[in-house]
């Protein structure tokens, strides 16, 4: 069984015991977590998809902790002008474990 969810922008495909990393979540660690923006669910060999959200749906998980992804370095320029820039950047997400799925 398997669900498709979206959280800050982006879709994911879970199962139960699933680790992911979606954008920040206003949530502190070892709290439970609740996704009702379901688009679609796999279960016994049938998919059901939701126009545009399955009705009843939702995803359960628990929040491990909040981390920062890995740095970026913008690097701007303009050759002959002395201009340059650099500035760098860590996107912040929060470490889901998906608990289950109701449907």
């Amino acid at each position: 069984m398997y669900a498709i969810i979206e959280t800050g922008g982006k879709q994911y495909k879970v199962q139960a015991g699933d680790v992911i990393f979606v954008e920040k979540l206003a949530a502190n660690a070892g709290e439970s977590i609740t996704f009702d923006r379901v688009l679609a669910v796999s279960k016994d060999g049938g998919l059901t998809t939701g126009a545009p959200l399955v009705a009843g749906a939702s995803v359960t998980g628990k929040v491990e902790q909040q981390v920062k992804g890995e740095k970026i370095i913008v690097f701007k320029y303009k050759p002959k002008k002395n201009y340059k820039r650099k500035q760098g950047h860590r996107q912040p997400y929060t470490k889901v474990t998906i608990e289950s799925i109701k449907a």
